[in-house]
């Protein structure tokens, strides 16, 4: 008798918030406007500031109900920008590790990870941020090496792993190639689907796009540079992606909530 396929769905998103950059008091609405809209289970978040009073990942964890985890890294004016999960589940295990810098590039750039107790099985999520500049693949790429480290650390998973983040590099740089196993591999037989790819193929799905106000002040070229890998499919078709689509990529009330548009994906679980 053949297995049939999971229908279950899980939804996971991932959004880079500006920190406290523009009009940040009015934009933190607009965000948590579109994160109900969204309604995913599992939320990566990158450039979540904490001012020391306030953590804003906590923030609209409460907001919405879930839990979180967090980890600071880079610190402007004494504010932290760090990374988050945000969860309808419990998070019952969580980790960080510094990723690779060089000591006259101060970024501080970290992963952190996320065991979420979901309903169906333990979920391993990983989110992060890496270096931006433009001429820094080679930081990137030794960054990407530090992370599948650390996501190797944590198996066995019988879930497929989540990555999620702004990892600052288009699809065809060597550094997202190296995730996706279309160049060398930097932690054995760990690759990754690229979940807007899977789904979308060709399609832009551009991510940092002048379309948004706060983008046409950088002068960049749009770009896809925000990312959800997973893990291949398991038993059952646990893991496989289902859907994946652009979100956040409309204001709010006149606001546009950030200077990224976030993605979402679901998948079998």
């Amino acid at each position: 008798m053949m297995n049939r396929q999971i229908e279950t769905r899980l939804r996971v998103m991932t959004w880079n918030l500006w920190w406290q950059f523009g009009p940040w008091q009015d934009r933190a609405a607009a965000i948590l406007a579109t994160l109900k809209e969204v309604d995913a289970d599992i939320i990566a978040l990158q450039e979540v500031w904490d001012d020391g009073d306030r953590n804003f990942a906590k923030q609209l964890a409460g907001d919405l109900g879930y839990h979180y985890v967090y980890v600071p890294g880079a610190k402007m004016n004494d504010i932290e920008m760090g990374n988050a999960i945000l969860s309808r589940w419990p998070i019952v295990n969580h980790d960080m590790t510094p990723l690779y810098g060089e000591p006259d590039i101060q970024e501080n750039r970290v992963a952190i990870y996320g065991e979420i107790d979901g309903p169906r099985g333990k979920i391993p999520v990983f989110c992060t941020h890496l270096n931006w500049q433009f001429h820094h693949s080679h930081i990137r790429q030794k960054q990407i090496a530090d992370l599948f480290g650390f996501i190797n650390s944590k198996r066995p998973w019988k879930f497929p792993p989540i990555l999620c983040g702004d990892f600052n590099a288009d699809p065809v740089s060597e550094e997202i190639r190296m995730i996706t196993g279309q160049t060398s591999c930097p932690g054995g037989n760990l690759v990754f689907h690229d979940a807007w790819r899977f789904i979308n193929h060709a399609k832009s799905g551009f991510t940092w796009d002048n379309v948004n106000p706060y983008v046409c002040d950088s002068y960049e070229p749009d770009r896809r540079i925000d990312y959800i890998f997973t893990g291949f499919a398991m038993g059952r078709g646990a893991g496989h992606l289902q859907e994946c689509e652009i979100v956040g990529n409309s204001p709010v009330n006149g606001i546009w909530p950030s200077d990224h548009f976030g993605l979402v994906a679901e998948l079998r679980y």
